[in-house]
This record gives C-alpha cells, sequence and structure tokens, in this order.
C-alpha cells in the first residue's frame, strides 16, 4: 500500500505549544525534590535549574538549525540518517520505542491512572485498566488527524503553563517567610570531585523535566512553512518553559526552604497548601491528572512519526508508512505507540525504564550536536533562517552536557546505564536484520 502525504494543518502558536507541552509534564511537579537531595543547598539547586535551562536553550538552538537544514519527519531520525548513516537513524527510533518514549509514556498513563483514582476514591486494583483505558482512548482520538490532537495539546498547554504562573505568583504576594539564602553556597563536606559529580547528577531529573523540545520536530512535514515556523515555536517554547521552571524553582525554596523540598515527593502539592491550604493540595492533584494527560496526548501525536518515517525508509513493518487517506494520520504508526506503552504498562517494568531513558536521550542529543556540526560542513548552502550562535561554542557545549549526564550515569547508575546501553547495541543487529528483510521482500515477484 504506497503511503499518502501528512498533511500541514499545524500554524506557528500550534507548534510553540506542542514544544511547551512537550516539556512541561509530570518532571516540574515531582523532580525539584530529587535535585534538592543530590546538591542540598539554595543556590545550588537554582543554579542547576538555571544550568537546565543554559543547556535547554543551547538545544534549542541546535534543533532550530537542524530543523531547517533537514525539514523531515521523524526529526532526529532524518538528521542522523542524513548526517551519518542510516543506522544510527534506526537506533534513534529503537530507543524511543523501547526505552524513551514507551517507557515514559507507560509510566505517566500510570502515574495519571494513579491521581484519577485518588481523586475519584477507587481502590488502588483500578489503576491498570484506568491505565490502559487512557492510552487506548488517546490512540483512538489521535487517529481523526493531528489538528484535533493540536487543539487538545493547545488548550492543555495553555491552561497547565497559567495554572503554574498563578502557583508562582501566590508563592511571592501569600507566602509568610522565605527560604531563599545564599548561606551555606555549599552543603559541609561536599567539594571538589564529589560536588561536580554531585551537580551533574542533580542535572539528570534536571535535564529529565527539561526534555522535550525535539517533538516538534517529529511534526516537522505537518507544520506550514516549517523552515520559518518551526525554528521560532524551539526557541519561543523553550524560553517560556525555561522562565516558568527556574520561577517555580525559586518558588519552592522561597516558601518550603531547601531541607523540606528535600525531604518531599510531592513539592508541588506542599507548595499549594502552604500558600492557601488543603484545597490547594487537591486542586493541585487535578493540574497533574491535566499536566500528565497532557503529556500522554502529545506522545501519542508526535512519536508515532519517527516509527512512520522509519517504515517509509523501509526499516520498519511497511504498514506502519500508511495514512489515512481520510484524517491524513498514521495511524498504524500511532497504534504501534500506543500498544507498545499499554505492554510495558502491564509487564510492571516502567519504573526500571525511566531509570535509564535519560540516559538513552541524552546520547542522542549529544549526537544532534554532532550532526549540525556535521551538516555544517556536509550542506554549506542548506537554509540557515535560524544559524546557531556563537558557533562552534554553543553546539560543543550542547555535545559536552550531553556526554558529561551520560558519562556520569555511568557512574552513579551503573546498571541502568548498562541496560540502556544494551537495549541501544541489540538495536544494532536488528537494523541489519530489517534491512535483510526489506531487500529479500523486494526480490520477491
Amino acid at each position: 500500500m504506497e503511503a499518502t502525504r501528512l498533511a500541514r494543518t499545524l500554524g506557528p502558536f500550534d507548534a510553540t505549544m506542542v514544544v511547551v507541552s512537550g516539556i512541561i509534564g509530570s518532571g516540574i511537579f515531582i523532580n525539584p525534590y530529587i535535585v534538592a537531595q543530590q546538591v542540598g543547598t539554595p543556590l545550588l539547586i537554582l543554579l542547576v535549574w538555571i544550568a537546565g535551562g543554559v543547556i535547554a536553550l543551547c538545544g534549542a538552538f541546535v534543533f532550530a538549525e537542524l530543523a531547517t537544514v533537514v525539514p523531515r519527519a521523524g526529526g532526529q531520525y532524518a538528521y542522523f540518517r542524513d548526517a551519518f548513516h542510516p543506522l544510527f537513524g534506526f537506533l534513534h527510533g529503537w530507543g524511543l520505542m523501547f526505552i524513551v518514549q514507551s517507557g515514559a509514556t507507560a509510566a505517566v498513563a500510570v502515574a495519571c491512572a494513579q491521581y484519577v483514582a485518588r481523586l475519584a476514591g477507587l481502590p488502588p486494583s483500578w489503576v491498570v485498566p484506568l491505565s490502559l483505558a487512557i492510552l487506548g482512548s488517546v490512540t483512538l482520538f489521535h487517529a481523526l488527524g493531528i489538528k484535533p490532537g493540536a487543539v487538545l495539546v493547545n488548550v492543555i498547554t495553555v491552561a497547565k503553563t497559567l495554572a503554574l504562573a498563578a502557583l508562582i505568583l501566590g508563592a511571592f504576594t501569600l507566602a509568610r517567610r522565605s527560604g531563599l539564602t545564599l548561606t551555606p553556597a555549599v552543603p559541609a563536606g561536599l567539594g571538589g570531585g564529589p560536588l561536580v559529580s554531585a551537580f551533574f547528577g542533580a542535572l539528570i531529573p534536571t535535564m529529565f523535566a527539561y526534555g522535550g523540545w525535539q517533538n516538534s520536530c517529529y511534526v516537522a512535514e505537518e507544520i506550514r512553512d516549517p523552515e520559518r515556523n518551526l525554528p521560532r515555536a524551539i526557541l519561543i517554547g523553550v524560553a517560556i518553559v525555561i522562565t516558568v521552571y527556574v520561577g517555580a524553582n525559586v518558588a519552592y525554596v522561597h516558601v518550603l526552604g531547601a531541607p523540606a523540598l528535600a525531604a518531599t515527593r510531592t513539592p508541588a502539592a506542599d507548595l499549594a497548601a502552604a500558600i492557601v491550604g488543603e484545597r490547594g493540595a487537591g486542586a493541585m492533584s487535578v493540574l497533574i491528572v491535566v499536566s500528565t494527560f497532557g503529556f500522554l496526548n502529545l506522545a501519542l501525536m508526535t512519536a508515532p512519526r519517527v516509527y512512520y518515517a522509519m517504515a517509509r525508509d523501509g526499516l520498519f513493518f511497511r504498514r506502519v508508512a500508511a495514512v489515512s487517506p481520510r484524517t491524513r494520520a498514521p495511524i498504524a504508526a500511532i497504534v504501534t505507540q500506543g500498544a507498545l506503552a499499554s505492554v510495558f504498562t502491564l509487564s510492571n517494568t516502567y519504573d526500571e525504564l525511566l531509570g535509564y531513558a535519560v540516559f538513552a536521550d541524552w546520547v542522542f542529543f549529544a549526537l544532534a550536536g554532532v550532526a549540525l556540526m556535521r551538516f555544517r560542513g556536509t550542506k554549506p548552502d542548506a537554509p540557515r533562517p535560524y544559524p546557531v550562535p556563537l558557533y562552534p561554542l554553543v553546539p560543543l557545549v550542547f555535545i559536552v552536557a550531553g556526554a558529561g549526564i551520560v558519562l556520569n550515569t555511568f557512574v552513579v547508575d551503573t546498571h541502568n546505564a548498562l541496560i540502556a546501553f544494551a537495549i541501544l547495541c541489540a538495536g544494532v543487529p536488528a537494523y541489519f536484520i530489517w534491512k535483510r528483510v526489506t531487500a529479500g521482500s523486494r526480490r520477491d515477484p
């Protein structure tokens, strides 16, 4: 069956909301306590989130240029395929299927179902069925086409961003005391090498929260005038998220203080409760449901375009490259992502998968910086309306930061790093098997 072209229906606002929604998920509501445990003082907590914002901004510039040099569906898959070899593109898709996207989607579906069950007064036995029902409904919804999904992304993203902004504003207008202090700058006994390792260790949950700006690149072939609108969306979207994230963490430290932030697993709920009482904690649960559902909506909208691009190149089932003539959606690719996430939900392995999702993600982020530098040599005349500033410093900072996060994961979380590395290595023989199967099918009469 010949694939139909995807429809260019997304405008600049849609693309920007895809960027913001892809980043603001559950991380900003939970991960700040992990950062506080790693580094301990208000100054270091804020420096980690600012450093994460700088790295994210470097990544935004890198992806803004890549999006104009190779404005194709699949994002990093297409960049690696064209810059290096199809094997590298395949490994990115492989990593999405079996580490990053499917595992994270399963975990977020369970988190969403847990909050729904708690709000509805349902027993824990309902969590997995609710998770599967949520995944199934979102999968069917996206079979209707990308525009309905984009509208839902827009509504959810605006709502949760405004809610976070209100929470930050309330922290500074209603809180009676402040935990913001510059002393001590460093926890007692932490210095030199341990301080550097702790800082990079704190960057892991920080960059997990900041990750997601690449989602808009997956749907490049469905954005109108992508050479102009896509890089703008990436840069504006990341700037919005940096402002919200740094503001939220200033609010956490201001109201809760560093010790209390490190001691809680629900910093956003504690902040809301401190400002407006227990009603605030309940409202925060609703906001987390909305935010996690928004992530699921985006995950089922964007990642399938990678599998679609792989199948179009003969590196996945040919059926996955099919696009519905009526809805112009790659339905088989969307169902593939929904099914994989559902399997991980049933297998109860998603907690472990989240432990090494950042490792795999940052392997490919760092490789994106290398791809940009390679394209500067191999595609010197390609359109670059938004070239990376301060080249080559910005991509080098992004590459070094990615390499540091990956290498530090081997030090502080060796088990999960080795598992992620083994899964990525398993993609190498899988690639050659697909190539052989594809070649054989083409020879068949």
